[in-house]
Parts: C-alpha cells; sequence; structure tokens
C-alpha cells in the first residue's frame, strides 16, 4: 500500500463523525472533490453516541439575544462573542438544513418541532432526534448522504499519523497504512480527547489525534485547562461504566438526590456547577456516587438510555440510577477563527478539535453539535476559496506520538480531574504523552478557578484574566492572550 499513488483532491476531512460528514457534504455541494478519512467505523464516532441536541433558538419565546447571553453566563466570562454570535445566529437555518437533507427532529402534537430543556438554557431550545439518539439519528442520514455523493470518497479505517506540507502549506494527510492524500487544505474533524482521562463517557478513539497532528505541524492550540466533566454518568453498573445520562432527562423532572434521598443541587444549573456540588458531596461523604432519580420522567423520551440501563439490569422507571462525574468534552483545542482557519495556511479545524472561544471556560449544553454544522458549513465554502495546491511535492510534518496507556489516563484522572493544584499538575509535565503535558502547562498558567478548571491552590476567579485565552505555540510557553 506504501508504494501506491497518493489520493489527489481538493479537500481532505479527517474524521467522519457530524463536523466531517458536514463538512464533506457542503463543499461537495460547492463543487469540491472531498477525500474523507474514517479511522473507525461510523457507529464508533463520539457524534453517533451522542444524546444531546442542537441548540437553536427557534422558538416565538427565544431569540439570538437570548441564546448569547445563555452562552456566555455558561462560559463564565471567557466565550469570544463575535463566535457566539455567529452560532446563536447561523444555527436555526442550519437545523432547516438538516431537515431539508432528510433528518427528522422530534415533533410536538401540533407538528412543530419538540424543543427541550438543558442545564444552562433559560428557554426550551434543544432540537432531538429520537430522543435521546440524536446523535446516532443525524449522523446515519449524513453518513448515508455522503457514501451516496460521488464527488466524497471515504477512506475506511484510515488513521491519519501526520499532516503534509508544501509550499509553506498544509497540503495533505500521510495515513498508516502508508496511503496519502494531497489536497489543498486540510479539515481536522477528529473529535476531542476526552478519552485520555480513566473515567469518561467518550468512546476510546477520542485521544486528541488531531489536536496533536495540527500541534506537530506548528499550528496553535488553546483553553486545553478546560476539561468539561459531565455531572450524570453511570458508575458502578456492569458493562455500562461512563454510559452518558443525558443532561436532558434533568430537563424533563429527573432529580439528583444524595444517599438519604435529598436534592442537594440545582438539577438544571451549567454543567461546572452541578459536576462540582457532586463532586464536593462526594468527597465530604466519601461515597463513589450520587442517585438520578428518573422514576416521573416519561422513559418513551429516552428510549435507548432505559433499553440500554434494563440489559444492564437497571430499571429506571422504579430504581435510581448510580451517577458520577466523567470527562466528556475538551473545550479547548485547535485555534480557529471564525471560518474554521486554523493558525497553519491550508489547515481548517471543526467540532471539539477546534477552539473558537465559542464555550469559554465552560460548554453550554448542546452548543458543541450546532456548532459543529455551523463551523462545518462555514469551513467548507472557506476551504474552496482556498488557494489551488503548487507543483512542489507534499512532505510529512513532524510526526507525534500517538500511543496512550492507561498510566497516562490515570494521571490525567488524578492530576487534571475536576480539582487541579501546581503540584499535581507539575507532575503531569512528566507524563510521556505530549497532550497530557500540554493540558498541563495551559492549567499550569491559569492561576485561577473558572468554569471548569478548578484550581484548588487558587480558587478564586481572576477578573484580570476574562477574555484571556491560554495559547500554545508549536513547542512554546503558554501565554495569555486576549480575544475579542
Amino acid at each position: 500500500m506504501s508504494g501506491s499513488a497518493p489520493i489527489e483532491a481538493d479537500l481532505a476531512v479527517v474524521g467522519a463523525g457530524a463536523a466531517g460528514l458536514y463538512v464533506s457534504l457542503v463543499a461537495a455541494a460547492e463543487g469540491a472533490t472531498i477525500a474523507l478519512l474514517a479511522a473507525s467505523p461510523f457507529a464508533q464516532t463520539a457524534s453517533y453516541w451522542a444524546q444531546g441536541g442542537l441548540a437553536a433558538a427557534l422558538s416565538v419565546e427565544d431569540s439570538l439575544e437570548a441564546h448569547l447571553r445563555d452562552t456566555q453566563i455558561a462560559g463564565r466570562a471567557l466565550v469570544r462573542e463575535s463566535a457566539a454570535r455567529v452560532l446563536c445566529a447561523e444555527a436555526p437555518a442550519c437545523v432547516r438544513e438538516l431537515e431539508r437533507l432528510g433528518v427528522h427532529f422530534d415533533a410536538d402534537r401540533h407538528g412543530q418541532l419538540a424543543l427541550g430543556l438543558e442545564g444552562g438554557h433559560s428557554v426550551r431550545r434543544i432540537v432531538h432526534a429520537g430522543g435521546s439518539a440524536t446523535g446516532r439519528r443525524v449522523v446515519r442520514q449524513l453518513s448515508a448522504l455522503a457514501a451516496t455523493e460521488p464527488r466524497i470518497a471515504i477512506l475506511e479505517h484510515a488513521r491519519a499519523t501526520a499532516l503534509l506540507s508544501a509550499d509553506g502549506r498544509c497540503a495533505g494527510v500521510s495515513c498508516d497504512d502508508g496511503r496519502r492524500v494531497h489536497a489543498r487544505a486540510v479539515v481536522i474533524c477528529a473529535g476531542g480527547a476526552a478519552a485520555l482521562w480513566s473515567r469518561t463517557t467518550n468512546p476510546p478513539g477520542s485521544l486528541g489525534t488531531g489536536m496533536l497532528l495540527a500541534h506537530a505541524a506548528g499550528a496553535q492550540l488553546a483553553d486545553l485547562e478546560f476539561m468539561q466533566f459531565h455531572p450524570t454518568a453511570v458508575i458502578g453498573v456492569a458493562g455500562r461504566e461512563g454510559f452518558l445520562m443525558t443532561e436532558a432527562i434533568r430537563g424533563e423532572g429527573g432529580l439528583l438526590l444524595d444517599d438519604d434521598g435529598q436534592r442537594f443541587v440545582d438539577e438544571l444549573a451549567p454543567r461546572d456547577e452541578v459536576s462540582r456540588a457532586i463532586d464536593a458531596l462526594l468527597a465530604a461523604s466519601g461515597g463513589r456516587c450520587v442517585w438520578l432519580d428518573m422514576r416521573e420522567v416519561d422513559p418513551a423520551l429516552f428510549p435507548n438510555i432505559v433499553e440500554s440501563l434494563a440489559e444492564a439490569g437497571l430499571d429506571v422507571t422504579c430504581e435510581l440510577v448510580p451517577v458520577a462525574p466523567a470527562a466528556h468534552y475538551m473545550v479547548g483545542g485547535i485555534v480557529a477563527d471564525l471560518e474554521g482557519r486554523s493558525s497553519l495556511p491550508g489547515l481548517f479545524a471543526v467540532g471539539e478539535s477546534s477552539c473558537t472561544g465559542l464555550h469559554g471556560a465552560n460548554r453550554l449544553a448542546s452548543n458543541s453539535l450546532s456548532e459543529c454544522f455551523v463551523w462545518g458549513a462555514r469551513a467548507a465554502r472557506a476551504t474552496v476559496a482556498e488557494p489551488a495546491r503548487g507543483r512542489a511535492q507534499p512532505e510529512p510534518f513532524a510526526t507525534p506520538s500517538l500511543a496512550v496507556d492507561g498510566a497516562t489516563k490515570a494521571a490525567l484522572w488524578e492530576l487534571a480531574g475536576l480539582r487541579r493544584s501546581a503540584e499535581g499538575l507539575e507532575r503531569l509535565l512528566e507524563d510521556p504523552h505530549p497532550l497530557a503535558r500540554a493540558i498541563a502547562r495551559c492549567a499550569l498558567a491559569r492561576t485561577e478557578t473558572r468554569g471548569v478548571h478548578c484550581r484548588t491552590d487558587h480558587p478564586q476567579t481572576d477578573p484580570e484574566l476574562d477574555a484571556r485565552h491560554t495559547v500554545l505555540d508549536a513547542g512554546g510557553a503558554p501565554r495569555l492572550e486576549l480575544w475579542s
């Protein structure tokens, strides 16, 4: 395979989740040819398992400004307003475009979109497809469209190992099986890094590979200290460890209870607040879990959750579900502008691999799936305008070490979990994994507690750091940068 001719395309897309599929479809509609690299089957992408929906201001009670305000409140004075305005303004049109592409969203008895409520949202604005099966429904439909689109070549089991350089630009991708794609632009849609933590809601492949590839090629990363821990992941149930109990359950009346059956937190507060409240309770009690009570919730709203837990022997209609926080969403990633461009010419990033500043220090629930489509469309159209590839033969940038072992995962959970300190983070600087070390550098640079980043040695939020993002150049020390 290593001696085969390179694949030529206008665009190489790394990752076949929601972001990668949508980028490919939009770019194909613009006349581009696409090589879509899928490291794993579609059913193993994080998007496929996403239980949340798309956040969009679609009701008469809602507005762009209300969605923006909720996003900013959740993001703890670190949200980049220009990025948040783009998301809030364009998300409704993306929902309508997905409907045009054949995605069937849940409707109420009047045939109108059934809008859900999740933590941090002041009104109902979450669109679902099949209740908590949204990711599965959306990815299935987009996958079917991509598979039949003649301009999209799907490269299955193609794991990117390095980006390619030509004429000072990113000009393609090399894969572990020897295949190479030469392209005028590359879009990283490879997902997040939550599987680097030993307790996670994510599939095993969410190891920050796209971020490492981009950084090794010279692209900037930002805000890696902000790993969002989902407050309600199953714990102690055989075969379902880390299974995500979507926030929408609490939006439909689910309660969080302590061992005495008492509520101890506002279930619909932003995720950082809820996760920290659970963590504090467990630290004080020495327990392993709190209890999610969904006995009064209509099980028909969450069929895949009810079925999955029933298979593990837990009946949610009459039993409490043991839950505790788990690593869920990497807020930081490859620095990207409002069109998805990175700091490296020819390289774009969309979705959880990227960092536009949209999420600030704590992602508002269901903004991320909307982000995949809003920036997927923007990046796809921007790549079409990129200059044609020159005659120079693309050569690999530096190839990063991508291997991860259990020791790194345990170290991240212990030293960069819900609570961090300088002492622990300095120990993490010695970890062999390059992304673990980068996370430690960013977390050490942010000497405050803000959103999902909790420093026990700096428990207060420093207003001097409002709107300042932690940026890592390739090989350089982190710096705090003001983004507008």
